[in-house]
């Protein structure tokens, strides 16, 4: 089970010019469709003077993506730009190819080549980091076992979420979905149970 994957840190540029037409990548880290539509609407009024604003996005829940070709003949942007983001193996990425044709027509081959190669130095524009996918494990812990509970935290594996002291203490750990078993066979070697 697949509990990590990349993604863009921040927002990228990257512009090229193609036989007289202009092509302006732009890698966007975004958190679903609608936040991907919203950014979309952004790019499309900034830059409202293109021929055409292609697109792909890729999202890990659900292991969705989408594309579009935006009046480009069919198959010649959107799903070059989603193949350059599958071929980086990133998720919760958008890539907008903003065109502004220059006249000179490239062919479905070359239109083709320029949306990936776009997309592909977009993408090598942006500093990727990793993002992990958590359970989170809420734990009971005596007062005389509050130091093997910290014991337990080791990030980015098992991260600390919340602690409560009272009748009962309880510990919330965030724990990896990939080290989930390993954690509770770490809790009972511990003596510590499960909320």
């Amino acid at each position: 089970m697949r509990d990590s994957y990349r993604t863009p840190g921040a927002p990228a540029e990257f512009r090229q010019k193609i036989e007289r037409s202009d092509f302006l990548g732009l890698a966007i880290p975004v958190s679903g469709e609608r936040d991907f539509f919203m950014q979309l609407n952004a790019a499309t009024k900034r830059y409202f003077d293109a021929t055409h604003h292609c697109w792909a996005f890729r999202l890990f829940e659900g292991e969705r993506s989408r594309s579009a070709d935006a009046g480009e003949p069919s198959g010649t942007a959107g799903r070059p730009i989603l193949s350059a983001i599958e071929g980086a193996d990133l998720f919760d990425v958008a890539v907008i190819v903003v065109r502004w044709f220059g006249g000179v027509k490239l062919g479905t081959g070359g239109l083709g080549r320029a949306y990936r190669d776009t997309a592909v130095n977009t993408l090598r524009q942006s500093t990727m980091v990793e993002r992990y996918i958590y359970d989170r494990v809420n734990v009971v812990v005596p007062f005389d076992r509050i130091a093997d509970a910290y014991r337990l935290i080791d990030p980015p594996a098992v991260v600390l979420a919340g602690e409560t002291y009272g009748e009962v203490n309880e510990f919330a750990f965030d724990v990896r979905r990939s080290r989930r078993d390993e954690f509770a066979s770490s809790l009972a070697a511990r003596r510590l149970t499960l909320r």
